[in-house]
């Protein structure tokens, strides 16, 4: 019967060994998406802000330029593509979108000198680029905090792990391939 009682101990005390890196691996996987989840929150926060000025901006823009109304357009619709957006992935490309749109409408801004004079204009558009280098902070910290998780998940023996319990790769925020490039000026 001792020897019976041994064992049971025994493999008691393995399975209590094991079951401690196991349950210390999956708090730290949960705070490392939680972080992650936490700095997703504060770009969404910043893209709601943006989406929501880029009325205003159009409503003030399309006062002055009433024949660009394609770029108006297509401002909206990438407000709409935004705020549609269901997964992280389609939040990512639909930001992209708007900045690509937004960027275009700030350049038609440029051929109306009386809308570059416009206080409302000059005022949303300050907002605009202070929202943009919000974002870019943002998408700094949570592109790091991915990272941070990413490579917690994937490296040996934790990777294994992180299968056990569904853990996947985050995607970084990254930009598109048009905004790489650097804007061509002509005159």
């Amino acid at each position: 019967m001792s020897t019976l009682l041994t064992a049971i101990i025994a493999v008691g005390g393995i399975l209590f060994l094991l079951g401690i890196p196991m349950v210390l691996f999956y708090n730290k996987m949960v705070n490392n998406r939680a972080k992650v989840e936490n700095s997703w929150g504060q770009i969404n926060v910043q893209l709601k802000m943006r989406a929501d000025l880029v009325p205003n901006l159009v409503e003030t823009v399309g006062g002055y330029a009433t024949h660009e109304r394609e770029t108006l357009t297509s401002v909206t619709q990438a407000r709409n593509q935004y705020l549609n957006a269901k997964t992280a992935d389609e939040v990512i490309r639909s930001s992209d979108a708007m900045s690509n749109v937004l960027g275009r409408l700030m350049a038609i801004s440029e051929q109306y000198p009386q809308l570059k004079a416009d206080q409302g204009f000059l005022n949303l558009q300050n907002q605009l680029r202070e929202l943009e280098q919000k974002i870019a902070l943002y998408r700094q910290f949570y592109n790091d905090t991915v990272l941070l998780y990413n490579r917690y998940i994937i490296t040996f023996p934790k990777n294994i792990l992180a299968a056990v319990f569904g853990a996947r790769q985050m995607p970084f925020f990254e930009i598109d391939h048009a905004e790489r490039s650097a804007p061509q000026v002509r005159f």
